[in-house]
């Protein structure tokens, strides 16, 4: 079964069939889903989604991009909230330096470093956006040594990809694999362990050929798999069955079989 470890169904473009589009998940070879959110706003309303389906979870945190807001309080929500059992990380969070309307950076980066000391402190794993600011993001984890997290949608060197492998570090790949300009992806996807390989959609953002520029869903985890697949000289069915383990590994989700021993 897919493991879809980064998708926001808490997103407007979800308002019209997310009911029935989550419920139909699993007959649709979906086993589980992790909804991150952006803000309170939208963290809140991945907490309560996670909370209706058995195979969706979910993330807190401050989105770099929506950290405008921000105060020290709001960890304390954030905090409270991610004592929910179905809540797996503090996520997602991070730098992006791309749009120049974007908070300040440094600003972007005490957020960063606070949710950061927030994971842990709860003992939890961190889901991080790094645009544009590789260097920057690679230099704060280094000094929280005792978290551990996902680079979602990875776009980093190989080198940067073996150093945070290294520190036990996990990358996440997206749709963006699948596109013709993704020569650097590859290159990580073809020597990245196989054991820190995590697969995402961001939907509703990023679907992967052959179904780019539609709304994504994490039926479309299905097209990452087979080109990682090809990649690696696997079958898809491998790396769907390896990523889940991963996944699960990663968020601390016991399988069926764990929780009934």
């Amino acid at each position: 079964m897919i493991f879809d470890t980064h998708a926001h169904y808490d997103d407007e473009a979800f308002d019209a069939d997310r009911e029935a589009l989550l419920a139909s998940m699993p007959e649709n070879g979906v086993g589980l889903i992790v909804d991150p959110g952006c803000d309170l706003d939208t963290s809140r309303r991945a907490v309560e989604i996670a909370e209706q389906y058995p195979h969706v979870y979910s993330a807190v945190g401050w989105h770099p991009e929506n950290c405008a807001p921000y105060t020290r309080e709001s960890l304390d929500t954030l905090r409270a909230w991610a004592k929910n059992p179905k809540v797996v990380a503090i996520g997602e969070i991070g730098l992006d330096y791309y749009w120049e309307q974007n908070p300040p950076r440094e600003f972007q980066q005490e957020v960063f470093r606070d949710q950061l000391a927030l994971a842990q402190e709860l003992g939890l794993p961190v889901i991080v956006h790094d645009r544009d600011a590789h260097a920057d993001c690679l230099a704060i984890v280094k000094e929280f040594p005792q978290v551990r997290g996902v680079f979602h949608c990875f776009s980093g060197s190989v080198e940067i990809a073996q150093e945070l492998i290294k520190r036990g570090w996990y990358l996440g790949f997206d749709g963006p694999l699948t596109y013709k300009n993704a020569k650097k992806t590859v290159e990580v996807a073809k020597v990245v362990p196989l054991d820190r390989v995590l697969l995402e959609t961001d939907s509703p953002y990023m679907a992967p050929v052959p179904v780019r520029g539609t709304r994504n869903d994490s039926r479309n985890v299905f097209h990452i798999a087979a080109k990682f697949a090809e990649i690696r000289g696997m079958s898809t069915d491998e790396i769907i069955a390896l990523t889940n383990e991963n996944g699960r590994r990663f968020f601390g989700i016991q399988s069926a079989k764990e929780e009934r021993s």
